[in-house]
């Protein structure tokens, strides 16, 4: 059964890459925009090691395509790179948060919790999280590009203009020639940019050289788990089950509806093993997300074959290159990163629009017909999805939308069953007594 299944998405991978070579390697790097910043972030806060989260990174990306046999992304755990880099953690105390976060993941998974929450979570939730998510990803961009660029700075190779460039190329490739590999475009001139800076900077200019893999293993200390679950682990648990597993299979159901989807069991016990591999070793702690996937899905990626390749640049970077990249790196320019994360918000925030299709997955899709609905149903379907992805947005944390969320549906259930309730009352008393009825639904 399961050699079946691996042959399966062997074959499909190798197809769809032979069928579309240029568009999933586009696919591939559409998830740049994310995983560029935070790992050079971290990598110059010695939190992590940059050439083992290149290798290990890369072989994630390579077992996942494999497996899964869909452009699933591997992400950085942001809520921990975030606290990581505002409170200066130290590698050992990301380490142990990454760590944590797997540890309860894995229990979600084996103890079928992760199912539970999936069949009871509304959809309107779900999506939510998705719209949020893909709004915040805008924000983010815009907040860093206004805050970092203008007309002509930070350099002539980096500014407003060449951000502009990028979404009129973007704009252009969508309606014209929508096959074009844009996120593959954008990456190879970003690193002639980049070279380019490089080049241009005699005293702190450095380019990349060869150095050989030395591995480590990093073992926490006992004051650095304390401060890693409370300061980072659990701010980043929320996140990781709802975004980066709920969230991704529905969105994978949604995109890629022809390759079956992988269940959220699967997706948990990936993401523990990534961690519990990894971070052992000075790796970033990572996850799979619902962002990821929207901008691989947005760049040309259909299948897994995109994210292997993916894998296979990394690890050859990460044995031959490693932390003698992160000059460069760092020198790829914001605003092209920006145009790439936009797109791939705008692509996620998109699905939000199935609500109330027969799309969406409640409403009949998997039996093939859609459940009707009345306008009042949809009407306070939109508003979850709304008060979620709102509340997300304003406390930037997934955990606060999704309990707005949640309250609204249970809000609303309460008053179709107090409604409900109310006429059952209201034909009993009719039938008795008709004067008594009359009064009830006065």
């Amino acid at each position: 059964m399961i050699q079946s299944r691996l042959r399966h998405l062997a074959a499909h991978n190798l197809s769809t890459f032979r069928r579309q070579p240029w568009n999933e390697i586009s696919g591939s790097l559409g998830d740049l925009g994310t995983f560029l910043p935070i790992v050079i972030a971290l990598t110059e806060g010695h939190q992590i090691s940059l050439t083992t989260t290149l290798i290990f990174t890369g072989i994630y990306n390579i077992l996942t395509g494999a497996l899964f046999g869909i452009p699933l992304p591997v992400q950085p755990m942001k809520a921990i790179a975030a606290v990581a880099i505002l409170k200066s953690l130290t590698a050992g105390q990301t380490a142990a948060a990454g760590l944590f976060v797997s540890t309860c993941i894995l229990l979600f998974s084996v103890t079928g919790l992760l199912t539970w929450f999936t069949r009871v979570i509304p959809i309107p939730v779900v999506k939510g999280i998705q719209v949020g998510a893909g709004l915040s990803l805008i924000l983010a961009a815009g907040g860093k590009a206004l805050a970092s660029l203008s007309w002509t700075a930070p350099s002539w190779l980096d500014n407003y203009l060449w951000m502009i460039f990028g979404f009129l190329v973007l704009f252009a490739t969508t309606s014209v020639q929508p096959r074009t590999p844009y996120a593959l475009l954008v990456f190879l001139v970003g690193i002639a940019f980049a070279i380019v800076q490089v080049a241009g900077d005699d005293e702190h200019g450095q380019f990349p050289g060869f150095r050989l893999w030395r591995p480590y293993v990093q073992v926490p200390r006992a004051d650095e788990w304390r401060t890693g679950i409370l300061d980072a682990g659990v701010g980043q648990l929320p996140l990781t089950t709802l975004n980066s597993i709920i969230a991704v299979t529905h969105l994978a159901a949604d995109l890629l509806p022809e390759i079956e989807t992988p269940t959220v069991t699967a997706i948990g016990i990936s993401v523990a093993a990534m961690n519990f591999v990894g971070c052992w070793f000075g790796a970033m702690p990572v996850c799979h997300g619902s962002g990821g996937l929207a901008a691989q899905y947005r760049f040309g990626a259909r299948s897994g074959a995109s994210i292997i390749s993916l894998g296979l640049l990394k690890l050859l970077l990460g044995v031959l290159f490693g932390e003698s990249l992160s000059d460069m790196l760092g020198r790829f320019p914001l605003a092209l990163l920006s145009v790439m994360i936009i797109a791939a918000g705008l692509e996620l925030a998109s699905v939000g629009e199935s609500l109330n299709t027969p799309r969406a997955r409640d409403l009949g899709k998997e039996e093939g017909e859609c459940t009707e609905i009345t306008d009042e149903e949809r009407k306070q379907r939109w508003s979850v999805m709304l008060v979620t992805a709102g509340l997300l947005i304003a406390f930037k944390n997934d955990a606060v939308g999704f309990v707005a969320g949640m309250c609204c549906h249970w809000s609303f259930q309460l008053s179709s069953y107090m409604a409900i309730r109310t006429r059952t009352r209201t034909r009993a008393a009719t039938a008795e007594d008709p004067e008594e009825g009359e009064a009830l639904l006065s």
